[in-house]
């Protein structure tokens, strides 16, 4: 089988035409940081989700600081939450004083199972933090059951989850704050940037106060068609605010997004199409009544059929020109966490187990046929080579 002589990238993003005037646009505009193309990424964004109101933000660990800020997140408080994440998640509660209350994962979507956050429910639990792994939702209807049986706040991490949606209600309409992404790897990109979105419109205003310093005007409507006010400091705020360099590059971006949806989708398909007849791997599931965002393809190895570990199987790939990538170790394995809340070690055992089993493959818009087969055959015969 004849191995392809360039990398065959793990992730692409692509930029047209469009994006690239936008920005040129920015530039010579005057006006590159946050102002007025920022809000029209902002309105075009609450369009598409179908919500009420949106924050635009540095990044997506930007939008969990403040969402968690403005919720009134602190010290000592609780926050219940999944291992299988980017260590973000969990950092930003541990920032603002909070701790991270880990939750095992389903095996079919490795999100938190949501039948076992109640019995982590303490009189110190603020807020449930779910991750929709992969794209694909996680049980909102549950999640927000306990959420108001014991008066807790939802802030939901929809980093993998722009197009998902739950039982028809697009991800970042239904809790209390949800946080996008758009780093290089995601679905749409801004280079770095993300979003912050809300039914509760005063939570938003009180976010975008709290993004730039805690001042009550920013320099847009301090100097634009409004007329000169100066600022007031109102909050203790950070320095989290999107600009318009980025919202130049996301209001193009978004305009594509069911696109890009589609032909993730379509390479998806292929994979299960093409690993269905091979028990040595198994792709995660899409349930029932939801949309996944198919943010990334992950397969789970079982290494009682294979004879290689998986990092060894990541090894072969890369041998045969293929990037991939680990989706997640669980956080209760990682040694900043063993060091600082060592009594978590070993309270997720699924996600403990799975942390190396799971890896990525390569999935984006920009992949040809010819490059889906080649991830195909290359799988399989890593798979054919090393079975037991």
């Amino acid at each position: 089988m004849k191995i392809r002589k360039e990398m065959l990238k793990f992730h692409q993003y692509y930029f047209g035409e469009e994006e690239i005037n936008e920005v040129i646009d920015t530039l010579r505009s005057g006006w590159i940081t946050l102002g007025p193309k920022t809000k029209r990424f902002e309105d075009d964004f609450c369009q598409y989700l179908g919500c009420r109101s949106a924050a635009g933000v540095y990044s997506c660990t930007s939008a969990l600081t403040l969402s968690l800020a403005a919720l009134g997140i602190g010290q000592g408080d609780e926050v219940i939450t999944t291992p299988i994440t980017f260590p973000a998640t969990t950092n930003e509660i541990l920032l603002c004083g909070g701790i991270p209350v880990f939750v095992d994962v389903e095996p079919g979507t490795l999100n938190f199972d949501a039948n076992k956050i109640e019995e982590k429910v303490t009189e110190k639990t603020k807020a449930i933090l779910p991750v929709h792994f992969a794209g694909h939702p996680c049980d909102m209807d549950k999640i927000l059951e306990i959420a108001k049986k014991y008066g807790l706040v939802v802030i939901e991490d929809a980093a993998h989850a722009l197009e998902a949606s739950y039982k028809g209600r697009k991800i970042g309409s239904i809790g209390d704050a949800t946080c996008f992404s758009f780093y290089a790897t995601k679905n749409i990109t801004t280079g770095e940037g993300g979003m912050l979105t809300s039914n509760n419109e005063e939570l938003i205003d009180k976010i975008k106060i709290l993004r730039l310093h805690g001042i009550s005007r920013d320099a847009w409507k301090r100097y634009g068609g409004e007329g000169f006010k100066y600022w007031e400091q109102v909050a203790l705020g950070h320095k989290c605010n999107m600009f318009d360099i980025q919202a130049a590059l996301g209001i193009h971006q978004l305009k594509r997004v069911d696109l890009f949806w589609e032909k993730r989708k379509i390479i998806c398909e292929k994979y299960d199409a093409a690993f269905s007849n091979f028990p040595e791997i198994k792709p995660l599931e899409v349930k029932k009544d939801v949309k996944s965002a198919y943010h990334i393809y992950v397969i789970v190895l079982d290494k009682d059929r294979l004879k290689i570990s998986r990092d060894e199987f990541i090894d072969e790939l890369m041998k045969r020109r293929i990037g991939s990538a680990i989706h997640f170790r669980s956080l209760t394995l990682q040694p900043y966490y063993k060091e600082r809340l060592p009594e978590v070690v070993g309270t997720v055992p699924l996600a403990e187990s799975l942390s190396d089993r799971i890896l990525s493959l390569p999935l984006y818009p920009t992949m040809s046929d010819s490059d889906t087969q080649y991830v195909v055959d290359m799988v399989t015969d890593t798979i054919e080579k090393n079975r037991l």
